[in-house]
């Protein structure tokens, strides 16, 4: 789909708002602090079902990754 050129486009603006009064603003000002600590991971909508919140994808993911250390940790203690 194909953006309409700026001259073409509406201005359905107020006439009460004054646009020159707007300037200064910085594009994605606050991106950084948004993004920060956030690890977004998208998963299949069949997984999605079997899991209503974070919370139950976190405990999930605790479960196996406790399993897989304890796995590891008895694979190191047979080896010595």
């Amino acid at each position: 789909m194909k953006k309409e050129p700026a001259a073409k486009l509406s201005d359905d603006l107020r006439p009460e708002y004054d646009l020159s009064r707007l300037k200064g603003g910085v594009r994605g000002k606050y991106y950084a602090r948004a993004a920060k600590g956030t690890n977004l991971v998208l998963i299949d909508p069949d997984l999605a079902n079997l899991f209503p919140d974070a919370e139950a994808v976190n405990r999930a993911l605790r479960v196996i990754a406790g399993a897989a250390l304890s796995a590891t940790a008895s694979k190191r203690r047979r080896t010595r």
